[in-house]
Formats: C-alpha cells, sequence, structure tokens
C-alpha cells in the first residue's frame, strides 16, 4: 500500500485550530501563513510518498548491520538522506542564521508527521539531529554553533544524544562515563553508552554526539553531570576515540541502527564541555523536550499509516454477507460494523493527537516569538503541559491504532508479508523511548500539576467549559451532543487534576498509582476539545466548501470521538481518584 499524506486535514487543524494566521503575525513568521504551509506541505508530501515511503518495506526485510566497525544502512537509505539534506529539510525549522529557514515548528511538525509516516526508522536521524540542534543552540558557544550548527543543518553531519548507560537507564543519576579535563581546555571521554540512535551510520561525513559524563570530583548524582561534543571525526580529519561496538536487534524500527558505542578504549575521545560543568542534564533536558514532542508526533505519524493500511484493506477483502441483509452476497468488510468501528476508532485517534499536536506546536511559536512576555509564558505553559499528553497519549493510541490495524486484516495481520504487522512493532518502542508512558506521566503530575497547585491544569479547563458554551448555543444535534461529553469529560478532569494537586505531597504512592490514568485523562480531553472545536469549524466551512464530503467526514469523526472516546474519561477519573488502593494492597510476596 502505498502512503499518501493527509495534507488536507493538516491545513484544516493549522487553520481552524492552531491559527497558523495568527503565528504569521509573529515576528520573523510574517511570511509563513496559510499559502506558505500549503506549498511546504506539498512539497514535503511528494518527498515522503515518492521517496522515503518505498525504502520501509524494505528496511523492515534488510535491516542496518555492522561490518568491520561501520553501520551500514539499508540499501537506498543513503541516497534518499542525500535527497532529504539537498532539500533542506533538516533546517526546516531552524534559524536562517545557521543556514536553515526559520519556519514554524506548526509547519516543521506536519513535515514531520509525513516522513514518520512515510518510514519511522529513516526519520529517527533527522529528528535526533533536530535535538542536537535545539541543545547547541541553547547552550553552545559562539565558536561551537560556528562549527557545527550549520554542518547539522544542511544535513552534511547528524546528531545523536548518548544518555543511558548498561546500568543507568531512566536513572541518569548513575551515569558513570568520565570526562578528564586536559591541559589545551578539551576533554577526553571514557565509558560505554548504549541505545543511541543511528549513533553510527554511513549516511552523512561525521556524527556529533552529544554525551553526558561526570568530570572528576563532581558531585554525585544528577547535580554532577556534564554534557560534552564528541564528534565521530576531529576537525584535523583523524577518527575520533569512539566506536560501535554492536547493534541491538529489535523488535521494530529494524532499519534505525540502535548502536552500543565504546568512548576511550585507544586512548579518550576528544570532547568539548556545552556550557559548564555539573549543569549537563538541564541542557539535555533541551534536547529531551524536543525528542519527546517528535517522538509523540511519530506516534500519530505510525496511526495514520496504519489507519491507511486498514482502509484499504477493508475497501478489498470481501467475507461473508452485510448483517442487515442489504446486500444477497458476500461484500468487502468494510460494510461490517465492527470493522467501521475499529476503522472510526483509529481514525478519531489520529486526527484528535494530531490536532493537539498541531495546537501545542503553534503555542510553542508563540512562547518563542510574541512581542508581550505575558502572552509568551502563558504559552510556554501550556505547550509545557501538553508535551506529556503528546508524547504519551499519543505514543499510547499508536499501539491500540496499530493493533486494530492488525485485527481489522484478521489472520491476514498476523502475516508479515500484508505488512501490518511491522506497524504494531515499531509502535512499541514509542511508549518506551525518551521517557516512558509512566516518566511522562510522573513529569505530569509532580511539575506539571502538582508543583503550581493545579493552576495551568484548570485554565485549561476554563478554557473547554468556553467551548462547551459554544457548542451548546449552535443548533446541531451533533453539536449539542458533543457539548454533553465534552462537559462530562472536563467535570472528570477537573476532579482528577483537584485529586493529583491536592495528595501528592501528602499521599504519593495513591498519586503516582494513577499517574499514567491521569495523563491519559487529560490527553483525552484535550484531544476531545480540538475534536470539538473542529467539528464547529467544519460545520461553518461545509456550505461553502468545495470539498463538502471532507467536511462532513470531520463532523462524523468528532462525533464518533466524543460519542465512543469522551465517554471513556468519567472511567479514568474513578480510577485515579478511587483507585489506588486496590495498586499498592497486594503484597510484594504475593506477585
Amino acid at each position: 500500500m502505498s502512503y499518501r499524506a493527509p495534507v488536507k486535514d493538516m491545513l484544516f487543524v493549522m487553520k481552524a485550530l492552531a491559527g497558523i494566521e495568527a503565528v504569521a503575525t509573529l515576528p520573523g513568521h510574517e511570511d509563513h501563513g496559510l499559502d506558505t504551509a500549503a506549498a511546504v506541505l506539498e512539497e514535503s508530501a511528494k518527498f515522503a510518498e515518492g521517496v522515503i515511503a518505498p525504502l520501509n518495506w524494505e528496511g523492515d526485510r534488510n535491516p542496518s548491520y555492522l561490518k568491520d566497525g561501520v553501520v551500514h544502512a539499508t540499501p537506498g537509505f543513503k541516497q534518499a538522506f542525500a535527497q532529504y539534506a539537498e532539500g533542506g529539510w533538516q533546517g526546516l525549522q531552524h534559524p536562517e542564521a545557521h543556514g536553515g529557514q526559520g519556519l514554524p515548528k506548526l509547519i516543521h511538525a506536519a513535515c514531520s508527521e509525513m516522513v514518520n509516516s512515510a518510514n519511522m526508522s529513516f526519520a529517527l536521524c533527522p529528528l535526533l539531529t533536530d535535538g542536537a540542534v535545539e541543545a547547541l543552540l541553547t547552550a553552545g558557544t559562539p565558536a561551537q554553533q560556528a562549527t557545527y550548527l550549520p554542518k547539522l543543518i544542511d544535513g552534511s553531519w547528524t546528531g545523536t544524544m548518548n544518555l543511558t548507560e548498561p546500568q543507568a537507564g531512566s536513572d541518569l543519576s548513575l551515569v558513570r562515563t568520565r570526562a578528564e579535563p586536559q591541559p589545551d581546555g578539551s576533554y577526553k571521554l571514557f565509558g560505554t553508552k548504549i541505545y543511541i540512535t543511528w549513533g553510527e551510520h554511513n549516511m552523512a561525513d561525521n556524527i556529533v554526539h552529544l554525551v553526558l559524563a561526570r568530570v572528576a570530583g563532581a558531585p554525585e548524582g544528577v547535580k554532577g553531570i556534564s554534557l560534552f561534543i564528541c564528534p565521530k571525526v576531529l576537525p584535523d580529519g583523524t577518527r575520533n576515540d569512539v566506536h560501535c561496538v554492536s547493534i541491538e536487534h529489535k523488535l521494530g524500527i529494524k532499519a534505525s541502527p540502535t548502536a552500543v558505542l565504546q568512548y576511550g578504549d585507544h586512548g579518550g575521545a576528544v570532547a568539548e564541555l556545552v556550557g559548564q560543568e555539573n549543569r549537563g542534564l538541564e541542557y539535555m533536558f533541551i534536547m529531551m523536550n524536543a525528542a519527546r514532542y517528535g517522538v509523540g508526533v511519530q506516534g500519530i505519524a505510525l496511526a495514520e499509516r496504519a489507519y491507511q493500511k486498514a482502509v484499504q484493506y477493508a475497501r478489498d477483502r470481501v467475507q461473508s454477507r452485510p448483517v442487515d441483509g442489504s446486500l444477497g452476497h458476500a461484500a468487502a468488510i468494510i460494510h461490517h460494523p465492527d470493522v467501521r468501528r475499529m476503522l472510526m476508532t483509529m481514525r478519531a485517534w489520529t486526527e484528535g493527537c494530531r490536532a493537539m499536536a498541531l495546537v501545542g506546536a503553534s503555542a510553542f511559536d508563540a512562547a518563542h516569538a510574541h512581542p508581550d512576555a505575558a502572552v509568551r509564558a502563558d504559552n510556554q505553559a501550556f505547550y509545557e503541559f501538553l508535551v506529556p499528553l503528546i508524547k504519551g497519549l499519543s505514543t499510547e493510541m499508536a499501539l491500540d491504532v496499530a493493533s486494530l490495524g492488525v485485527q481489522v486484516h484478521g489472520g491476514m495481520g498476523f502475516i508479515e508479508e500484508t505488512g501490518a504487522a511491522q506497524y504494531l512493532r515499531d509502535a512499541k518502542i514509542l511508549s518506551i523511548y525518551e521517557g516512558t508512558t509512566a516518566i511522562q506521566a510522573n513529569d505530569l503530575v509532580g511539575r506539571k500539576t502538582a508543583r503550581d497547585g493545579g493552576r495551568v491544569a484548570l485554565a485549561i479547563a476554563d478554557r473547554i467549559e468556553a467551548t462547551e458554551g459554544e457548542l451548546a448555543a449552535r443548533g446541531s444535534e451533533a453539536c449539542k451532543t458533543m457539548a454533553r461529553r465534552l462537559a462530562a469529560a472536563r467535570k472528570a478532569y477537573v476532579e482528577a487534576v483537584g485529586y493529583v494537586a491536592g495528595h501528592t505531597k501528602a499521599q504519593p504512592n495513591a498519586v503516582y498509582a494513577g499517574s499514567v490514568p491521569y495523563l491519559k485523562l487529560a490527553g483525552l480531553v484535550v484531544a476531545g476539545w480540538q475534536m470539538a472545536r473542529a467539528l464547529m469549524a467544519a460545520e461553518d466551512a461545509l456550505a461553502a466548501s468545495d470539498d463538502p464530503e471532507f467536511m462532513q467526514a470531520k463532523i462524523t469523526t468528532a462525533r464518533f470521538f466524543g460519542d465512543h472516546l469522551l465517554t471513556q474519561a468519567p472511567a479514568l477519573r474513578d480510577s485515579i481518584v478511587e483507585g489506588a488502593d486496590a495498586v499498592t494492597a497486594m503484597a510484594l510476596e504475593s506477585f
């Protein structure tokens, strides 16, 4: 099945929900309105559909491999990456001062979704480079920026993020890679890093590793971690003392090499300090937040691809007569109510999470470019609240959607040759890397809800309540029903926020027992809010639209989201507010 980028839906969300014309009033984005977005998205779609998507299945069958210390990418990847770089796609959202195009995150996010839908293994390489660019823009010296950013942004070099070690997974306080200061001001690194995405490959001239390590005498724990730049190839053209000793054999994303990197086996890997000593985790969080948003977009992308695959199969597969007797012979399975329920679930989740992510990107743009400091602060708080929802919910739903895709295929979905199983296998990593769903949920509970007493969370609820009023004031039955569904979901969310904000300090085990349900509830309500706004926008556009079928489909999908997904909110509230005892009551020896 060939991939078709959902350009029309993306542009609808940008215009009706994410306010791209408002983004185009921000300093530096005056030329980045809807017309620019449409032109860029059309070109991105051509590249994703024509160049990258055909390599996705090949990458699963013929993964990257390590030979004589060199990782060879799947055949075709190197040539595709060269085209990606030549097209300027790596620099889409990065500053013009360093060779980028300076487009808003809103446009970049949509293009990123396309690349990930087309080929997630391929897209991981530029995603990590984006994170490296963000970290150096924030904490790099002018000299470091001049050395590294133009090459990263033009795609000549790629970037990685080196956090994890064999003994230090998510607990970075256990990082033991050491950095030894040198007389010339440089450092030498010694240690092992694991799970390094695209940590070694043959697609670019150089790989710039951003590495967490400890300088001798640094405090224990996270307060003693520093960040270093360690290029694979040094400025004089010699190979640095960082080597790939193995790559992992994985459940999915097989074309993306996940490397074990060894630093310092031959005298020490030459590195430069980024920023100040012992502030490395602070700088690395910049990369991590950029990557967490990007992984959420990956979830949406994979769900879109799985949905398209399932729809095509449901249209083609003939099996059984319709239950209503409307046909006297076997029909395509898309006629059957439960198949349609599965397809609508896949579609509604994908569109809801896409809307949430693009609205978040718009807030990011305002947070960074709006001239009013108060507006910037409000948008920053909103964006930061959304990041764990975008990452956590979108990746969990991607696994559910990919599983439904296999189910739509029936027995054929369990057969690798049909392709549906690849999406299910690829989807699993999304809820794990860049912080598991529980880590996102812990962030949402601690930093984003309890810390401010639920202020930002409840401000979002106020905005949702205003949308309910707009829905209730309209004449359509769809809007009135959605108003009821959204109101019930918001009430459940507000009660959960109150519980989390009021009990985290006194009863941490009880609150964190429900942290993932809380994340799912918050994400569900925010995505449902966006679908409610989409419903109104589609109704308004229906009469004058040159594509009424598209607008009607938006209305129908929003109705489904309200009736079948938002209705889960009260149950999630119950498990959060009333279900902690059942989580913690079991004696440990009874497991």
